[in-house]
């Protein structure tokens, strides 16, 4: 069976990246003055997240740092919802995962599921937030600012998701998805946000922003007063960042991995066009994707395969990889059931391959439209087939770097991997 040759190719894409991290935040922090009304001693929860956020050691290291300069007590915990399997020794290995230990913080690192309760928002939302940071004299959120996987809307993912979502815990998580079906995921992070401001508690924020090479490339202390409005400014900013497969439609996707560490859902549903509910190509600015093959899951994302229902067929390794505990915990608390399912799976790549072409319309695989990714983080580099290569859309760039060449596969029928 002989499939279109493909070529590896790099988009030209704009690079934003800072290269001094630690001089670019304190910078920042300086200029916020986030430590005014603190005592000498007072502890500093800061908050950090489950993504795979570029140099997150360097930036929680001088987060922590900073505050430590300025004669307070600092420690890190977990604000990552039910990541991590719903523990605090599970989220705790994630944020050690990342680097993120005392010894190289300079600080503790303080995991706890407990919560503090802080009212009821206008909207009739109980609120709760991780009780150790509430305890602490001050709390900074550090978090990164991107699109929401699932929902759009001009406040996604970001500082106000970490107030709510990510110090909400275990509890609060399942709490807010539950309203987030009536009443909008947008909406139940707006009004938990500024439930948890009102407590007096939140300091400010650091906001990371990435480029489309996944460098960090913007730091910005947000001060409680603006945070809901420069968050949605910076938003703005990053979309349009936004790394996308540069042509408008593909037969068949091979992605090589799903994992936590990439997006909330495995896969970021605004590149490969699914939604975790099970739709197909939902998103109009994506390309239309007729088909999708997952070959494995990141060791960081701790044998969490949500999203594995988001393909269509799957490499055999990834149900062995795949830990139904984390997994199940992530879909029945975000209410993501669809992508749980577990697709048709096959012991080889050349068995998905041959399998899922015939489902995609083409009579001849040789005519097929394929692309192939490391994974939906990553679109600097990707294979595209031949046949596609005159298709760019307009305003997007990239050049060959290998190929076009036909597919190669070892012994057991896997593909020779050309984007490692």
């Amino acid at each position: 069976m002989r499939f279109p040759p493909l070529a590896v190719v790099r988009q030209k894409l704009p690079s934003y990246r800072i290269d001094d991290i630690p001089a670019a935040i304190h910078e920042q922090l300086n200029a916020a003055g986030l430590d005014a009304g603190l005592s000498a001693g007072s502890s500093i929860a800061i908050g950090v997240g489950s993504r795979g956020i570029a140099n997150i050691d360097v930036i929680a290291g001088a987060l922590a740092a900073w505050w430590k300069q300025r004669g307070m007590r600092p420690f890190l915990f977990p604000a990552m919802g039910s990541h991590g399997a719903a523990s605090a020794a599970g989220q705790a290995q994630v944020l050690a995962k990342y680097g993120l230990t005392e010894s190289a913080m300079g600080c503790p690192i303080r995991s706890s599921l407990a919560v503090a309760g802080l009212g009821r928002t206008p909207e009739g939302i109980d609120v709760v937030m991780d009780r150790t940071a509430f305890q602490a004299d001050g709390v900074m959120l550090c978090g990164r600012v991107k699109w929401h996987t699932d929902f759009a809307g001009k406040l996604e993912s970001g500082l106000f998701k970490m107030m709510a979502i990510g110090l909400g815990k275990f509890a609060g998580a399942q709490r807010y998805h539950a309203h987030g079906h009536t009443m909008g995921l947008e909406a139940v992070i707006r009004s938990v946000g500024r439930q948890v401001l009102a407590t007096g508690k939140i300091l400010g924020g650091l906001a990371i922003l990435e480029d489309a090479h996944h460098d960090t490339a913007r730091l910005e202390a947000v001060r409680v007063e603006n945070m809901e409005r420069r968050e949605e400014e910076l938003l703005e900013l990053v979309k349009s960042w936004m790394p996308r497969i540069p042509v408008a439609s593909l037969d068949l996707l091979i992605v090589n991995e799903l994992g936590k560490n990439w997006s909330g859902s495995g896969m970021d549903p605004k590149v490969i066009n699914r939604d975790i509910h099970g739709n197909v190509n939902p998103w109009p600015f994506a390309p239309r994707v007729g088909r999708v093959i997952l070959r494995d899951i990141h060791p960081l994302s701790y044998g969490n395969a949500i999203g594995l229902g988001m393909a269509d067929t799957v490499h055999r390794r990834l149900l062995r990889k795949m830990k139904r505990r984390p997994t199940y915990v992530n879909g029945i608390t975000s209410g993501a059931l669809a992508c749980l399912k577990t697709p048709a799976a096959f012991s080889s790549d050349r068995q998905c391959l041959e399998s899922v072409w015939k489902t995609t319309g083409r009579l001849d695989p040789s005519a097929l439209e394929i692309g192939w990714i490391r994974n939906t983080q990553d679109l600097t580099v990707l294979a595209l087939s031949e046949n596609l290569l005159s298709k760019v859309l307009p305003g997007l760039e990239i050049e060959v770097a290998a190929g076009p060449r036909e597919l190669a596969f070892d012994a057991r029928g896997d593909l020779l991997d050309w984007l490692s």
